[in-house]
Protein backbone atom coordinates (compact mmCIF):
# COMPACT_ATOMS: atom_id res chain seq x y z
CA UNK A 1 0.00 0.00 0.00
CA UNK A 2 1.40 3.38 -1.04
CA UNK A 3 1.92 6.11 1.56
CA UNK A 4 0.04 9.23 0.48
CA UNK A 5 -1.21 11.76 2.99
CA UNK A 6 0.21 15.26 2.90
CA UNK A 7 2.20 16.69 -0.06
CA UNK A 8 5.51 14.85 -0.42
CA UNK A 9 7.81 17.81 -0.99
CA UNK A 10 11.02 15.88 -1.69
CA UNK A 11 9.29 14.13 -4.59
CA UNK A 12 8.51 17.53 -6.16
CA UNK A 13 10.52 19.12 -8.95
CA UNK A 14 11.47 22.77 -8.64
CA UNK A 15 8.38 24.12 -10.39
CA UNK A 16 6.06 22.07 -8.19
CA UNK A 17 7.96 23.04 -5.05
CA UNK A 18 7.81 26.71 -6.04
CA UNK A 19 4.04 26.54 -6.47
CA UNK A 20 3.70 24.81 -3.10
CA UNK A 21 5.91 27.42 -1.42
CA UNK A 22 3.85 30.25 -2.90
CA UNK A 23 0.66 28.54 -1.70
CA UNK A 24 2.02 28.87 1.85
CA UNK A 25 2.44 32.63 1.39
CA UNK A 26 6.24 32.49 1.13
CA UNK A 27 8.55 34.20 -1.36
CA UNK A 28 9.44 32.32 -4.55
CA UNK A 29 13.18 32.20 -3.80
CA UNK A 30 12.51 30.21 -0.62
CA UNK A 31 11.65 27.20 -2.78
CA UNK A 32 15.18 27.14 -4.21
CA UNK A 33 16.68 27.27 -0.73
CA UNK A 34 14.41 24.48 0.49
CA UNK A 35 15.20 22.35 -2.57
CA UNK A 36 18.95 22.51 -1.93
CA UNK A 37 18.56 21.71 1.77
CA UNK A 38 16.41 18.64 1.09
CA UNK A 39 18.80 17.27 -1.51
CA UNK A 40 21.60 17.70 1.03
CA UNK A 41 19.70 15.50 3.50
CA UNK A 42 19.08 18.24 6.08
CA UNK A 43 16.31 18.25 8.71
CA UNK A 44 13.98 21.25 8.96
CA UNK A 45 15.79 22.45 12.08
CA UNK A 46 19.05 22.70 10.13
CA UNK A 47 17.59 24.90 7.39
CA UNK A 48 18.73 28.02 9.19
CA UNK A 49 18.36 30.44 6.26
CA UNK A 50 14.63 29.67 6.13
CA UNK A 51 12.37 31.63 8.48
CA UNK A 52 11.18 29.58 11.42
CA UNK A 53 7.59 30.43 10.50
CA UNK A 54 8.14 28.80 7.09
CA UNK A 55 9.73 25.72 8.63
CA UNK A 56 6.78 25.42 11.04
CA UNK A 57 4.35 25.62 8.11
CA UNK A 58 6.28 22.88 6.31
CA UNK A 59 6.26 20.65 9.37
CA UNK A 60 2.51 21.14 9.74
CA UNK A 61 1.47 20.74 6.10
CA UNK A 62 4.05 18.65 4.25
CA UNK A 63 5.64 15.20 4.34
CA UNK A 64 9.43 15.12 4.24
CA UNK A 65 10.54 11.50 4.20
CA UNK A 66 14.24 11.23 4.82
CA UNK A 67 15.12 7.61 5.63
CA UNK A 68 16.70 6.93 9.01
CA UNK A 69 19.85 4.87 9.43
CA UNK A 70 18.90 1.79 11.45
CA UNK A 71 22.08 -0.19 10.86
CA UNK A 72 25.41 0.61 9.27
CA UNK A 73 28.07 -1.97 8.45
CA UNK A 74 31.53 -0.90 7.27
CA UNK A 75 33.86 -3.32 5.50
CA UNK A 76 37.33 -3.58 7.02
CA UNK A 77 38.58 -4.86 3.67
CA UNK A 78 37.65 -2.05 1.29
CA UNK A 79 35.58 0.57 3.13
CA UNK A 80 32.27 -0.45 1.55
CA UNK A 81 29.34 0.75 3.68
CA UNK A 82 26.03 -1.08 3.87
CA UNK A 83 23.04 0.84 5.21
CA UNK A 84 19.74 -0.48 6.46
CA UNK A 85 17.35 2.46 6.15
CA UNK A 86 14.10 2.69 8.10
CA UNK A 87 11.14 4.35 6.37
CA UNK A 88 8.32 6.30 7.97
CA UNK A 89 5.84 3.38 7.92
CA UNK A 90 8.27 0.93 9.57
CA UNK A 91 9.46 -0.70 6.33
CA UNK A 92 13.17 -0.94 5.65
CA UNK A 93 15.43 -1.06 2.61
CA UNK A 94 19.15 -1.33 1.93
CA UNK A 95 21.75 0.80 0.17
CA UNK A 96 25.43 0.05 -0.40
CA UNK A 97 28.13 2.72 -0.78
CA UNK A 98 31.10 1.46 -2.79
CA UNK A 99 34.39 3.31 -3.14
CA UNK A 100 36.35 3.25 -6.37
CA UNK A 101 39.33 5.16 -7.71
CA UNK A 102 37.02 7.31 -9.86
CA UNK A 103 34.72 8.14 -6.91
CA UNK A 104 31.95 6.73 -4.77
CA UNK A 105 28.95 4.83 -6.15
CA UNK A 106 25.70 4.11 -4.30
CA UNK A 107 23.47 1.12 -4.94
CA UNK A 108 19.88 2.06 -4.06
CA UNK A 109 16.61 0.20 -3.55
CA UNK A 110 13.41 1.02 -5.45
CA UNK A 111 10.86 -1.15 -3.59
CA UNK A 112 10.33 -2.60 -0.15
CA UNK A 113 10.70 -6.24 -1.10
CA UNK A 114 10.30 -7.62 -4.61
CA UNK A 115 7.70 -9.76 -6.39
CA UNK A 116 9.86 -10.99 -9.28
CA UNK A 117 10.70 -14.29 -7.57
CA UNK A 118 14.23 -14.87 -8.91
CA UNK A 119 15.50 -18.08 -7.25
CA UNK A 120 18.96 -16.79 -6.31
CA UNK A 121 17.92 -13.44 -4.80
CA UNK A 122 17.45 -12.65 -1.10
CA UNK A 123 15.37 -9.53 -1.84
CA UNK A 124 12.41 -11.49 -3.18
CA UNK A 125 12.04 -14.01 -0.35
CA UNK A 126 9.54 -11.90 1.59
CA UNK A 127 7.71 -10.64 -1.52
CA UNK A 128 6.96 -7.04 -2.41
CA UNK A 129 5.35 -4.90 0.28
CA UNK A 130 5.13 -1.63 -1.65
CA UNK A 131 6.82 0.72 -4.08
CA UNK A 132 9.14 3.43 -2.79
CA UNK A 133 8.25 7.04 -3.51
CA UNK A 134 10.70 9.20 -5.49
CA UNK A 135 11.65 10.93 -2.23
CA UNK A 136 12.42 7.61 -0.52
CA UNK A 137 14.80 6.63 -3.33
CA UNK A 138 16.37 10.09 -3.48
CA UNK A 139 16.61 10.17 0.31
CA UNK A 140 18.91 7.13 0.28
CA UNK A 141 21.38 9.11 -1.82
CA UNK A 142 21.13 12.28 0.27
CA UNK A 143 21.46 10.53 3.63
CA UNK A 144 24.29 8.18 2.56
CA UNK A 145 26.27 11.10 1.15
CA UNK A 146 25.74 13.20 4.26
CA UNK A 147 26.54 10.39 6.68
CA UNK A 148 29.65 9.17 4.86
CA UNK A 149 30.99 12.56 3.87
CA UNK A 150 31.40 11.15 0.35
CA UNK A 151 30.19 12.88 -2.77
CA UNK A 152 28.13 10.31 -4.67
CA UNK A 153 29.37 10.35 -8.26
CA UNK A 154 27.35 7.45 -9.67
CA UNK A 155 24.25 5.44 -8.84
CA UNK A 156 23.36 1.81 -9.40
CA UNK A 157 19.67 0.90 -9.22
CA UNK A 158 20.37 -2.69 -8.28
CA UNK A 159 19.20 -2.81 -4.69
CA UNK A 160 15.97 -4.27 -3.33
CA UNK A 161 13.12 -4.26 -5.84
CA UNK A 162 12.62 -4.17 -9.60
CA UNK A 163 12.95 -0.55 -10.81
CA UNK A 164 10.77 -1.04 -13.89
CA UNK A 165 8.00 -2.47 -11.69
CA UNK A 166 7.90 0.98 -10.03
CA UNK A 167 8.19 2.83 -13.30
CA UNK A 168 6.68 6.28 -12.67
CA UNK A 169 8.37 6.81 -9.30
CA UNK A 170 11.74 5.64 -10.62
CA UNK A 171 11.49 7.90 -13.65
CA UNK A 172 10.77 10.90 -11.43
CA UNK A 173 13.69 9.94 -9.17
CA UNK A 174 16.02 9.84 -12.18
CA UNK A 175 14.99 13.34 -13.22
CA UNK A 176 15.29 14.69 -9.69
CA UNK A 177 18.71 13.18 -8.95
CA UNK A 178 20.02 14.49 -12.26
CA UNK A 179 18.91 18.08 -11.57
CA UNK A 180 22.00 20.31 -11.45
CA UNK A 181 20.33 22.39 -8.72
CA UNK A 182 20.14 19.30 -6.53
CA UNK A 183 22.56 16.37 -6.48
CA UNK A 184 23.39 16.78 -10.17
CA UNK A 185 24.30 13.16 -10.93
CA UNK A 186 24.31 12.84 -14.71
CA UNK A 187 22.22 10.17 -16.43
CA UNK A 188 25.32 8.60 -17.93
CA UNK A 189 26.54 7.92 -14.38
CA UNK A 190 23.40 5.97 -13.49
CA UNK A 191 22.89 2.26 -14.15
CA UNK A 192 19.39 0.77 -13.93
CA UNK A 193 19.11 -2.97 -13.45
CA UNK A 194 16.03 -4.89 -14.55
CA UNK A 195 15.03 -8.54 -14.73
CA UNK A 196 13.47 -7.77 -18.11
CA UNK A 197 10.05 -6.10 -18.17
CA UNK A 198 10.04 -5.74 -21.94
CA UNK A 199 7.35 -3.03 -22.47
CA UNK A 200 8.97 -0.77 -19.88
CA UNK A 201 12.44 -1.20 -21.39
CA UNK A 202 11.02 0.11 -24.66
CA UNK A 203 9.14 2.85 -22.82
CA UNK A 204 12.30 3.92 -20.99
CA UNK A 205 14.18 4.13 -24.27
CA UNK A 206 11.77 6.85 -25.40
CA UNK A 207 11.97 8.98 -22.20
CA UNK A 208 15.17 10.91 -22.94
CA UNK A 209 16.95 9.66 -19.81
CA UNK A 210 19.99 7.81 -21.25
CA UNK A 211 20.92 5.74 -18.22
CA UNK A 212 22.94 2.57 -18.65
CA UNK A 213 20.55 -0.37 -18.91
CA UNK A 214 21.72 -3.46 -17.04
CA UNK A 215 19.64 -6.56 -17.74
CA UNK A 216 19.60 -9.64 -15.51
CA UNK A 217 19.88 -12.48 -18.00
CA UNK A 218 21.46 -15.42 -16.12
CA UNK A 219 20.67 -18.02 -18.80
CA UNK A 220 20.97 -18.48 -22.56
CA UNK A 221 17.65 -20.17 -23.34
CA UNK A 222 14.06 -19.75 -22.20
CA UNK A 223 13.75 -23.03 -20.32
CA UNK A 224 16.90 -22.50 -18.28
CA UNK A 225 15.85 -18.92 -17.61
CA UNK A 226 12.36 -19.96 -16.48
CA UNK A 227 13.96 -22.23 -13.89
CA UNK A 228 15.75 -19.23 -12.39
CA UNK A 229 13.51 -16.25 -13.18
CA UNK A 230 9.68 -16.35 -13.38
CA UNK A 231 9.68 -13.25 -15.62
CA UNK A 232 10.88 -15.57 -18.40
CA UNK A 233 7.40 -17.13 -18.54
CA UNK A 234 6.06 -13.77 -19.73
CA UNK A 235 8.83 -12.55 -22.04
CA UNK A 236 11.11 -14.73 -24.14
CA UNK A 237 14.82 -14.10 -24.51
CA UNK A 238 14.20 -13.11 -28.13
CA UNK A 239 11.65 -10.48 -27.02
CA UNK A 240 13.94 -9.26 -24.25
CA UNK A 241 17.01 -8.91 -26.46
CA UNK A 242 14.91 -7.20 -29.11
CA UNK A 243 13.91 -4.58 -26.52
CA UNK A 244 17.56 -4.21 -25.48
CA UNK A 245 18.58 -3.65 -29.09
CA UNK A 246 15.84 -1.00 -29.36
CA UNK A 247 17.21 0.68 -26.21
CA UNK A 248 20.67 0.89 -27.78
CA UNK A 249 19.31 2.24 -31.05
CA UNK A 250 17.29 4.96 -29.27
CA UNK A 251 19.86 6.05 -26.67
CA UNK A 252 23.24 5.05 -28.08
CA UNK A 253 23.99 3.46 -24.71
CA UNK A 254 25.57 0.00 -24.69
CA UNK A 255 23.49 -2.51 -22.74
CA UNK A 256 25.10 -4.61 -20.01
CA UNK A 257 23.91 -8.09 -19.14
CA UNK A 258 24.19 -9.47 -15.62
CA UNK A 259 24.98 -13.18 -15.53
CA UNK A 260 25.18 -14.77 -12.09
CA UNK A 261 27.27 -17.94 -12.15
CA UNK A 262 25.51 -20.74 -10.25
CA UNK A 263 27.26 -24.05 -9.78
CA UNK A 264 25.70 -26.82 -11.87
CA UNK A 265 23.04 -24.51 -13.31
CA UNK A 266 24.59 -22.17 -15.87
CA UNK A 267 28.37 -22.17 -15.36
CA UNK A 268 29.91 -24.52 -17.93
CA UNK A 269 32.08 -23.56 -20.89
CA UNK A 270 29.27 -24.86 -23.11
CA UNK A 271 26.89 -22.46 -21.37
CA UNK A 272 29.31 -19.62 -22.14
CA UNK A 273 29.41 -20.58 -25.81
CA UNK A 274 25.61 -20.67 -26.00
CA UNK A 275 25.35 -17.28 -24.27
CA UNK A 276 27.75 -15.70 -26.77
CA UNK A 277 25.76 -17.21 -29.63
CA UNK A 278 22.37 -15.85 -28.56
CA UNK A 279 23.78 -12.36 -27.92
CA UNK A 280 25.34 -12.35 -31.36
CA UNK A 281 22.10 -13.63 -32.93
CA UNK A 282 19.57 -11.30 -31.30
CA UNK A 283 21.44 -8.18 -30.17
CA UNK A 284 23.49 -7.40 -33.30
CA UNK A 285 24.85 -4.33 -31.47
CA UNK A 286 27.64 -3.89 -28.88
CA UNK A 287 26.92 -5.30 -25.41
CA UNK A 288 28.81 -6.30 -22.29
CA UNK A 289 28.43 -9.24 -19.92
CA UNK A 290 29.07 -8.74 -16.21
CA UNK A 291 29.81 -12.12 -14.65
CA UNK A 292 28.78 -12.31 -11.00
CA UNK A 293 29.90 -15.01 -8.62
CA UNK A 294 26.72 -15.90 -6.72
CA UNK A 295 26.42 -14.52 -3.22
CA UNK A 296 25.05 -17.59 -1.45
CA UNK A 297 21.77 -17.25 0.45
CA UNK A 298 20.95 -20.12 2.80
CA UNK A 299 17.26 -20.16 1.91
CA UNK A 300 17.89 -20.82 -1.81
CA UNK A 301 20.25 -23.80 -1.55
CA UNK A 302 22.16 -22.56 -4.62
CA UNK A 303 25.96 -22.60 -4.67
CA UNK A 304 28.50 -20.32 -6.28
CA UNK A 305 31.43 -21.25 -8.51
CA UNK A 306 35.12 -20.84 -7.77
CA UNK A 307 37.27 -18.15 -9.38
CA UNK A 308 38.83 -20.59 -11.85
CA UNK A 309 35.41 -21.61 -13.22
CA UNK A 310 34.40 -17.97 -13.55
CA UNK A 311 37.63 -17.24 -15.41
CA UNK A 312 37.04 -20.12 -17.84
CA UNK A 313 33.54 -18.79 -18.54
CA UNK A 314 34.87 -15.27 -19.15
CA UNK A 315 37.61 -16.50 -21.47
CA UNK A 316 35.15 -18.52 -23.56
CA UNK A 317 32.93 -15.47 -24.03
CA UNK A 318 35.90 -13.36 -25.11
CA UNK A 319 37.14 -16.10 -27.44
CA UNK A 320 33.80 -15.85 -29.20
CA UNK A 321 33.98 -12.06 -29.49
CA UNK A 322 31.76 -11.12 -26.55
CA UNK A 323 32.97 -8.41 -24.15
CA UNK A 324 32.88 -9.68 -20.57
CA UNK A 325 34.35 -9.06 -17.11
CA UNK A 326 34.09 -10.75 -13.74
CA UNK A 327 32.60 -8.27 -11.31
CA UNK A 328 34.82 -7.37 -8.41
CA UNK A 329 33.08 -8.26 -5.17
CA UNK A 330 33.12 -5.45 -2.61
CA UNK A 331 32.13 -5.67 1.05
CA UNK A 332 32.43 -9.46 1.20
CA UNK A 333 32.94 -9.33 4.97
CA UNK A 334 29.62 -7.50 5.53
CA UNK A 335 27.34 -9.42 3.12
CA UNK A 336 27.07 -6.37 0.89
CA UNK A 337 24.79 -8.03 -1.65
CA UNK A 338 21.23 -6.83 -1.30
CA UNK A 339 18.38 -8.20 0.78
CA UNK A 340 20.12 -10.08 3.57
CA UNK A 341 20.17 -7.28 6.13
CA UNK A 342 16.49 -6.58 5.50
CA UNK A 343 15.66 -10.27 5.96
CA UNK A 344 17.53 -10.27 9.25
CA UNK A 345 15.56 -7.22 10.42
CA UNK A 346 12.24 -8.79 9.39
CA UNK A 347 13.12 -12.00 11.27
CA UNK A 348 13.94 -10.00 14.41
CA UNK A 349 10.64 -8.13 14.16
CA UNK A 350 8.67 -11.34 13.79
CA UNK A 351 10.43 -12.92 16.77
CA UNK A 352 9.91 -9.81 18.90
CA UNK A 353 13.59 -8.99 19.32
Amino acid sequence: MEIETRPDIMSMNQEELTNFTLSLGEAKFRAGQLYKWMHAGADFDEMTNLPKTFRNKLAATADYRLPKIERKLVSKKDGTIKYLFGLTDGECVESVLMKYEYGSSLCVSSQAGCRMGCRFCASTLSGRVRNLTPSEILGQVAVASRDSGERIRSIVMMGIGEPLDNYENVLRFLRLVGDENGLGIGMRRISLSTCGIVPNIRRLADEGVPVTLSVSLHAYDDEKRKALMPIAYKYSIEELLGACRYYFEKTGRRVSFEYTLISGENDSVEDAASLANILRKYMKVPSHVNLIMLNEVDETGLKTVDRAAAKRFEEELKRRGQNATIRRRLGSDIDASCGQLRLSKLAETESGI
